[in-house]
């Protein structure tokens, strides 16, 4: 039988956007959901006090975050990354410093950057969640291969309003109306 991790909290978590840029995402299949997943869950973390953190995969070449999600980051300073993986120095220490054991990860391209970061926070001991509405590739087969490798990996393959309303736990308070204003 597995064992299952602790309910997820929003005290013990942060989200971690990968690459949402602009050249990149008219490729992906499916981009504007992927965008609009990734949207909702950055203004859904806002609302709980969930520490965001967000990359970019040389902006110089790819261009940068696009604006509904830059939008949502507001002043969000993003780090900037050559590597694949978005475990760079950069972000290991903010992940670091905000002292929380599990990561949600968002973001393109599934079968590149977010499998090789996935895997890498899995390899540190994370408790990773990969939103897969809110994740693709451009061919839908590498993204179904790499949602599939990473599950078989130890990542928690859900949906951003599942999770979303997993952390709120029930309907009752402030925060549960707001998020219900963001997923509908």
């Amino acid at each position: 039988m597995n064992s299952l991790p602790a309910p997820l909290q929003p005290a013990n978590v942060v989200l971690l956007v990968v690459d949402m840029q602009d050249r990149l995402l008219p490729a992906m299949q499916d981009s504007a959901a992927i965008t609009a997943a990734t949207v909702r869950m950055i203004q859904a973390c806002q609302v709980l006090e969930i520490p965001v953190i967000a990359t970019e995969q040389y902006p110089r070449g790819l261009g940068r975050t696009c604006p509904s999600v830059s939008q949502a980051l507001g002043q969000l300073s993003l780090i900037e990354k050559v590597r694949f993986s978005a475990c760079v120095p950069e972000v290991a220490e903010q992940i670091k410093q905000h002292n929380r054991p599990a990561v949600i990860v968002v973001g393109i391209e599934a079968h590149v950057c977010i499998q090789q970061t996935v895997l890498d926070l899995l390899r540190e001991q994370r408790t990773v969640y990969v939103c897969a509405d809110a994740t693709g590739s451009r061919r839908q087969f590498d993204a179904q291969i790499a949602l599939h490798r990473m599950r078989q990996a130890g990542a928690i393959v859900t949906t951003t309003e599942s999770l979303l309303f997993e952390m709120l736990g029930s309907a009752q308070g402030s925060a549960f109306k707001r998020i219900l204003e963001i997923v509908k």
